[in-house]
Formats: C-alpha cells, structure tokens, sequence
C-alpha cells in the first residue's frame, strides 16, 4: 500500500514542473503546471496575477538550449516548447508595441507598456537623440521619485540613476535641469503618458532589433514596427517599408527576403543574412507575427504561411491571436474599476537600475505559490499608491492605426531617404544577443557601479532570463562569441546559391516522382485489384473510367505484355 501510494505520488510529480517567468519591474511569479499543459494557460495564469486585461500586446519569451530566443507559442505545448529541462525560466514582454500608447484603456497597461520601453531605453534599443533623452530621462525621474526636493536630493543626483547604456555629466545635468523646473507637480501617471507620448515619435519605438547583414557584408538591424518594416544601420535608418507595401516574407537557411509593393507599382525585394538558420526563422516567425498583428482587418483573414513557394519545402507558421483592430475594440468594451497599480520606483532593478536612499539589494526574494493560489497583483512592491488626479488624454488611432504627426512624419520619409534617428550609431549589442537560460535557484549578483560603462551583454542576458553575470572573464567570452557569430554570417558565394539551385531542384524531381508511383498505385488498385471498396466501386462505374479502362488501359496493358513476352524470348534465346 505504501510503496502504492508513493509510485502515485512519484508519478504526479513526473507529470508537473516548476515555471519562473520574470515581470517587467523584475519581480518574478513562480507556479507549478502540468507538463502538457499549453502556453496559453500559463499566459492567462500571469495576465491574471497582474489583473490584466488587455493581454494581447503582451508576450513570454524564451530561450533554448542553443541560446536562441523565442516567443513562447500559446496552442502549443510549454514543455515541448523549451527543450530542456524543468524548472523553465521565462520573461513576460511586450510583444506588439501599441501604435498609440495613449489610446490604450486602462492605466495598469500603459505602465506595463512604460515598464516595456524604459527597458528598451537602457539597453540601447530606443535609441535618440540628446535632447529627446534628456526629456525622457527626466520623466522617468519624476515618475519615480516625484517632485524635486533640495532636501532629499542632494546635487548629482541624477547620476545616480542609470537610464541609456552611457551617460555623460552635461546629460545629467541636464536631466536634473529639466526634473527640477519644467515638471513640477506631475504625478506619476502623467509622468508615465508623456514619457509614452514622446517615445512613440522615436524612429526607433517598438523596434526589437535583429542583427543581420546585407548583402555587401555590412551589418544591419532589421525590427518589425507598430507601423512597417524598418533596417537601420549606423545612426541612420536605411529602409521603411509600411505593412500595406509589404507582401511577403520568406527565408531559407540564413537567407531573409522582404517582397514589397511601392508606388507606381514599383516592386523591390530586400535580402538580408541571419547569424544562423535558426535566428533567420525566429525573425521571419515575428515579421509574420507582426505583419498579421498590424495589418488585418480580422483574425479571421489570418491564414497558414509557408517560408517558401514550394508546398513540401520550409516551414509552416500561423499567427493563432486577435488582430490590432479587434483588440482596440475589445478594449472599448472595458467597463470595471481601475485596478490598484503599485509601483515599483524603488525597488533596485537588475537590468535598470534605479535611485535608492541606502544600500542596494543584492537579491529580490522569491515566492513559491502554485497556480491555484493566485492573488491580484501579489508581489509587486509597493512604493505608493496610485493618485489618477490629471485626466488621460485618449487618441483615435483611426483606420491606419497610426498618430497624425506619425503619420506625417513616416510619409516624409517613405520615399527611400535614410532618416537620421540618433546622434550616435545604433548598436544594441546589448539587447540582441542570445539569452542563456538561468539555473533554478541562482541569486542576483550584486549589483555594478551605476556610473560606469555601458551596459554588458551578460547583464542584458541576465535581466531576460535571469542569469546572472559570472566575472569579466565570461564578458569577454561573449564578445569573442559576437565576433565568431558575426564573421560567419556573411552572405553565401556564388558555388553556395549553385548548390541550393541544384538541391531544390533534385527535391522537386523526388516528390514529382512520389507523386506519380502513388498515381501508378492507385490506376492499379482501379483496375486490377478485387477490392470491393465503396469509394473505388463507385469510380469503376462511371462512364469515363469504363471507357478509359476499355479504350485506353487495356491497349496498353497488351502491348507492355507483348513486350515483356518479346524481352523475355530474347533474353532466353541467348
């Protein structure tokens, strides 16, 4: 009886894991699921801890053990998903950026979305220029601290708070210029919509940059917008092409190609080189995310794509999700109490590190529930609450889903002039490498000097997956992986295109000839089997078949007869 029920009790362990999924303020949720349950369930189990409604721009994403990055896919199962072993660590994210951060209902979203880009912002993902820095900076500072008061916020106090990948003294003072004179008496909801009403008129909002290179072996940033399609290099951005001119995307191998339509039915095809096959599929796997996202009318018109022309050939993918339109007016349709926020303006950040008053926390503790027990925002550290004194301003996003002055100014600039999007080269080194995955249990590192370099690529991986930073010697390890990674990736010879050219063509004579021996199967299974099937008895009675058979078959069949009695007279007269 007892080993009985300890063999049951082993087996319901075998059946359920552990899942850690990082929050946007860095606070963690930990459940226990089942072993086939889907990503949808653990999507819905963390939209409903943070009382989140609209959860369609929102994301888990993940990392393999190949240290590819992928968004979790919520009709599929998790285990299967990950390829590892549990206990699975994950990061919930943004995932379509909302064209109108404003025009989103309630405020719990409008956080989670500045949480979002305040990210992006340290780690060289929105990149700008100076003077929009400045003025982002120092909305994060009023959100965060509040007003400026000499007595708690001695000279240089800016610099203690680390918002861009470098900062320079004349930023910070400029930082604590604007802080102090021009947003006094802000609350931190207006703080946090007029820091989202400023970074949605970056060249650079919503974009997760993928790296890549173009044909001529320079390196490039290709990211899928709210708004199109975008590459940039340097500090420039090269191409933009909006979601309507775009009409397919396909890869192979490493190979990234964008098909678009422009005016004057001008067509023009952009190719660009993924650091390996996988990294060139998950980009593909978000341009068809995206492009269904922002484009479609309805789900409904969401259809199974194929990344090549060929039916037996590349991957199969479907975007399975409401569309931007639907979620806008399933948004429209809210009608409850806002929900309590609490914010975390103080609580020490392990990827963006904010202003503390003592010393800074070398680990955030963890929490073990299971999923059953779920309590409303449990977990968020509060450091006030919420005052809605200033009313929210709310943008139509109209038919194109996107800001007038957007609009105006993506017009301008669709033409093909590269557009100027920084004072310094866009590299967000730091933001686009692989992520490892974290060991279970691990604690924070401490923390790095806030006024020092740039941002390292460990720390970027750790605030994604939880790893923390091992020494300097694991950092120039991964620059050295950079640089391997980056040399391989330039685009193929003319003998490497030869090869492919001859491989597809050897794999469409293969499956014509499959085709064709299961035709030849089936003419036999017709005409000279016995069976006495209800589908092949009612095909032997139609006219056409009897007078295929009589007229065509059966001359036929008599003649390789004779032909084969011919051979084989031959082959025995000699």
């Amino acid at each position: 009886m007892l080993s009985r029920l300890m063999s049951g009790s082993i087996r319901s362990l075998d059946r359920e894991c552990d899942c850690t999924v990082r929050l946007l303020d860095d606070s963690e949720y930990t459940c226990t699921i089942q072993r086939d349950a889907k990503g949808q369930y653990l999507f819905d189990l963390i939209c409903h801890h943070l009382n989140l409604l609209e959860k369609d721009y929102f994301g888990i994403r993940y990392v393999d053990p190949d240290k590819q990055r992928h968004w979790l896919e919520f009709t599929k199962s998790i285990a299967k998903q990950m390829k590892s072993q549990p206990p699975f660590t994950m990061c919930l994210r943004v995932k379509f950026y909302p064209p109108d951060p404003a025009a989103l209902k309630e405020e719990i979203t409008r956080y989670l979305v500045f949480l979002q880009i305040k990210r992006d912002l340290y780690h060289g993902r929105l990149l700008c220029k100076t003077s929009d820095a400045a003025l982002l900076a120092a909305y994060i500072l009023q959100a965060e601290i509040g007003d400026y008061d000499p007595g708690k916020h001695p000279e240089g106090y800016s610099s203690k708070f680390q918002f861009f990948p470098k900062h320079s003294e004349r930023l910070e003072r400029r930082i604590a210029e604007i802080h102090k004179t021009e947003l006094i008496g802000q609350t931190p909801e207006t703080s946090e919509l007029n820091f989202l009403q400023k970074a949605q008129m970056l060249e650079t909002y919503g974009v997760d940059p993928h790296p890549c290179k173009d044909v001529s072996g320079n390196p490039a940033f290709l990211a899928f917008t709210p708004f199109g399609f975008t590459v940039l290099q340097g500090n420039r951005r090269v191409h933009f092409l909006k979601w309507e001119e775009v009409t397919k995307l396909k890869f192979e191998a490493k190979t990234f190609h964008i098909y678009a339509n422009q005016k004057e039915d001008r067509k023009i095809i952009l190719t660009y080189f993924a650091p390996t096959p996988e990294a060139c599929k998950h980009l593909w796997k978000c341009g068809v995310e995206n492009q269904a996202f922002f484009k479609l009318e309805k789900s409904s018109q969401v259809r199974t794509v194929s990344s090549s022309n060929l039916f037996f050939k590349g991957s199969r993918f479907r975007y399975s999700g409401r569309v931007a339109k639907e979620v806008m007016e399933q948004s429209a349709k809210i009608k409850r109490d806002p929900p309590e926020i609490h914010r975390a303006g103080l609580v020490p950040s392990r990827s963006c590190p904010s202003i503390t008053h003592g010393p800074r926390l070398t680990s955030v503790p963890r929490t073990r529930r299971r999923a059953v027990h779920i309590s409303i925002m449990e977990g968020l550290e509060s450091l006030r609450d919420s005052a809605h004194s200033t009313p929210v301003r709310s943008v139509s996003h109209g038919d194109s889903f996107m800001p007038r002055s957007r609009g105006q100014m993506v017009d301008g600039s669709e033409a093909g002039a590269s557009a100027i999007i920084s004072d310094e080269a866009y590299s967000p080194s730091d933001s686009v490498l692989p992520t490892p995955v974290a060991e279970h249990g691990m604690e924070l590192a401490v923390a790095r000097h806030l006024n020092g370099a740039p941002c390292s690529i460990e720390e970027e991986k750790e605030s994604e997956a939880g790893t923390p930073m091992e020494g300097q010697a694991e950092f120039g390890a991964g620059r050295r992986v950079l640089r391997t990674g980056r040399s391989r990736s330039s685009p193929p010879s003319d003998v490497e295109e030869l090869n492919k050219f001859i491989l597809s063509v050897l794999r469409l004579f293969l499956v014509t000839i499959g085709l064709l021996f299961a035709l030849l199967l089936l003419l036999i299974m017709l005409t000279e089997s016995d069976l006495d099937i209800a589908f092949l008895r009612d095909i032997r009675k139609t006219p056409e078949f009897q007078q295929f058979h009589f007229e065509y078959f059966c001359p036929l069949r008599r003649w390789f007869a004779c032909k084969l009695r011919w051979m084989g007279g031959f082959l025995i007269s000699k």
